[in-house]
């Protein structure tokens, strides 16, 4: 048994190593030449470009709303402009026709007294001669009055 122990024995790993298929050289390889290795390089300049394009393209559509947004809010402010412009104008004629009411109505007043209307009662409204007489002057004095106040036709 002691000549058991002295034996060595080798590795069994050595003996199963394959050996390797001979390359052909460079030169004479086929797919060698035909790779291009332009191919690879370009793959992260294209993800590069891809994501340069789609930010421009989320950049200007930002523009673009910003744009529309800048455009609406200033034709609101000119609408506003106008609206408190019209306002102003009305206002202005709103004072400008009391003022003229008021002159009308003064007017009136006076042209209502300087008429002689008596107190009609039932029995005198026979006398149909003094009625037209009224009738008459009062038509005329509206006439004049119609004429200061620039009316055309009666209302």
């Amino acid at each position: 048994m002691a000549e058991e122990t002295n034996v060595v024995t080798a590795p069994k790993t050595a003996a199963k190593r394959k050996v390797a298929a001979k390359r052909k050289p460079a030169a004479t390889r086929k797919t060698a030449a035909k790779r291009k290795p332009v191919a690879r390089k370009t793959t992260p300049d294209f993800a590069v470009k891809a994501q340069e394009a789609g930010r421009k393209a989320f950049l200007a559509s930002l523009g673009f709303y910003g744009k529309a947004f800048d455009q609406a809010q200033e034709q609101y402010n000119n609408l506003q402009d106008q609206l408190e412009d019209r306002r102003k104008k009305a206002d202005k004629l709103y004072k400008e026709l009391v003022k003229r009411g008021e002159k009308v109505e003064k007017n009136a007043k006076v042209a209502f007294k300087d008429i002689e209307l008596p107190k009609l009662e039932l029995n005198s409204l026979t006398d149909r001669k003094k009625l037209d007489k009224q009738l008459k002057k009062v038509k005329a004095r509206f006439e004049d009055l119609k004429g200061t106040v620039g009316l055309k036709h009666a209302a």
